[in-house]
């Protein structure tokens, strides 16, 4: 038994029952009934659980109602709680007391599920904007995504800030570049900020309905497209959810490729953001000797491998390209190239005072904060928690500890300097996992076929991302087809960390900070 499932049954007892139908095994999933919900919240905070996501499926296809679920974390747990709540009146006590990143799941599932969530302190909707008609839920089995949607009168009613002095500063949601919408709403007094909204939904784009029209192997191709950016690391979380459903072994081999196109996405990202955050800082020549680094990696990655973000190379059962010697030795040469330029652009950063004045104290997420938000990822690292699903969740070669020993940079002081730094070090751990792989990668096939779930079952995985921890949960239906793909992008809570950073900061110093986080606006708008 693990501690988090030990202390529910201490806590609720015969309340609690055991669900055979979650896949791995590794992954625990209990159900409590719907009034109990918020009261298992509660004792596993108390024994330091972090809430990693929250959802509600529609299981009327089954002849039940809904049922809605939280997943946990501590260590290398996860738990799964799930309530069954019925068809006509579907309610259930809110968590969001315990946990804050409750208050935008929840929010989430009443406007795209229809579940009420009671003692919630805040009706507005969330994802579905308030020119929708209150009674659409997208979620439904019952809404037909092919109709329109008529447009209702309906205004956001935005946080207010009070006092003397205090004026406010809408930003967006169209932004003066190409970075997708969301809009900003500041109160400050004078050019400090008193308190930040965000209002986010602008790329909703109906992807978790959508998945569930599609069959399980083409849903992959969405899965990777969840956010550009990040196409490999969804595309494996989304494979090993599946994966876990159906018993497929993947090959080690694809399991090690896997783990290249991983380290090989994250060591783009970084230092693409290293650039960007000194460009918001006006050192525009660390912006343009970064990218540069990062178009090589992005080239490689098109010449070895035929796309430039490795889009569609994660499949449910492997990968779809191999690395000979010849491809090998190219990354390997330019890893040289990458490592040699970054250590000297490093020396730069690290030397420059004007730039240190920027991003030292600013944007500061402290340490408590970042626990109580749940935040993932390099946010969580530059604030003190050490949180790595490499090392938590690992798959193979992640695995082998005593092999790779992999190091995971954590930082405790939680501002944009800290989250450059993370985010340094990780290029330089990513670099030289490649190398240990590229050296020790088994042989064999990469690729093997991934089979079909079994109706009523249930997969979940979570993945390392470059920006954090990825979770996909999927659920087969009676014919064993998708009845529910829900996606956590580590944008959904990490988002709140921003939020939460940017009082007490200049105005001028919000671009640096939103940056430092960059976080993404298509994960999170699902």
């Amino acid at each position: 038994m693990s501690t988090l499932i030990d202390a529910l049954y201490s806590a609720l007892g015969t309340d609690v029952r055991s669900d055979g139908g979650q896949c791995p095994s590794t992954v625990l999933c209990c159900t409590v009934p719907g009034e109990k919900f918020a009261e298992a919240a509660g004792v596993l905070k108390k024994n330091y659980a972090l809430l990693a996501a929250e959802w509600a499926a529609d299981e009327t296809p089954f002849g039940r109602g809904f049922s809605v679920f939280a997943c946990y974390r501590w260590g290398k747990e996860y738990l799964i709680v799930r309530s069954e709540l019925p068809a006509d009146n579907p309610q259930f006590p809110s968590i969001t007391p315990c946990y804050v990143p409750a208050y935008r799941f929840e929010r989430q599932i009443r406007s795209l599920m229809g579940i009420t969530p009671l003692g919630h302190p805040d009706p507005r909707p969330w994802i579905k904007f308030e020119d929708w008609p209150q009674d659409i839920f997208p979620l439904r089995k019952t809404y037909d995504a092919a109709k329109p949607v008529p447009r209702v009168q309906g205004e956001y009613q935005w946080a207010r800030a009070e006092g003397e002095g205090i004026y406010e500063i809408p930003v967006g949601p169209v932004h003066a570049g190409i970075i997708e919408p969301g809009h900003f709403r500041f109160q400050a007094v004078g050019e400090m900020v008193v308190n930040l909204e965000e209002r986010l939904g602008y790329v909703h784009k109906g992807i978790e309905k959508r998945f569930e029209s599609l069959s399980w192997n083409d849903a992959v191709r969405l899965a990777g497209r969840v956010t550009g950016d990040t196409t490999v690391g969804h595309s494996i979380a989304y494979s090993m959810a599946l994966e876990s459903m159906t018993g497929c072994k993947v090959p080690e081999r694809a399991h090690w490729i896997r783990a290249l196109f991983l380290e090989r996405e994250r060591i783009a990202n970084h230092l693409g953001d290293i650039g960007a955050i000194c460009n918001d800082a006006a050192f525009a020549f660390a912006l343009y000797q970064l990218s540069r680094l990062k178009e090589l990696a992005l080239r490689t990655n098109y010449s070895l491998f035929g796309h430039r973000f490795m889009m569609d190379k994660v499949v449910p059962g492997g990968v779809t390209v191999d690395v000979d010697i010849t491809g090998a030795d190219t990354i390997l040469a330019e890893l040289d190239i990458i490592s040699r330029d970054f250590e000297r652009m490093v020396v730069i950063y690290d030397e420059n005072a004007s730039l240190e004045d920027r991003v030292r104290d600013t944007g500061w997420l402290k340490p408590e904060r970042a626990r109580e938000l749940c935040t993932v990822g390099f946010v969580a690292r530059a604030s003190g928690l050490n949180l790595d699903c490499r090392i938590f969740n690992p798959f193979p070669p992640y695995d082998q500890y005593h092999n790779i020993e992999l190091a995971v940079p954590v930082k405790v002081t939680g501002d944009v300097h800290a989250r450059v730094w993370v985010r340094v070090e990780e290029v330089r751990e990513s670099i030289r996992i490649i190398r240990y792989i590229l050296e020790h990668m088994p042989r064999g096939p990469i690729t093997a076929d991934p089979g079909k779930p079994l109706p009523d079952t249930a997969g979940f995985s979570a993945v390392e991302g470059w920006r954090g921890e990825i979770i996909y949960w999927l659920q087969a239906g009676p014919r064993g087809e998708v009845n529910r793909c829900m996606v956590r992008d580590p944008s959904s809570v990490n988002w709140l960390g921003l939020e939460q950073a940017i009082p007490n900061n200049i105005v001028p110093d919000f671009p640096l900070c939103n940056k430092s986080f960059n976080q993404s606006y298509s994960g999170h708008d699902l």
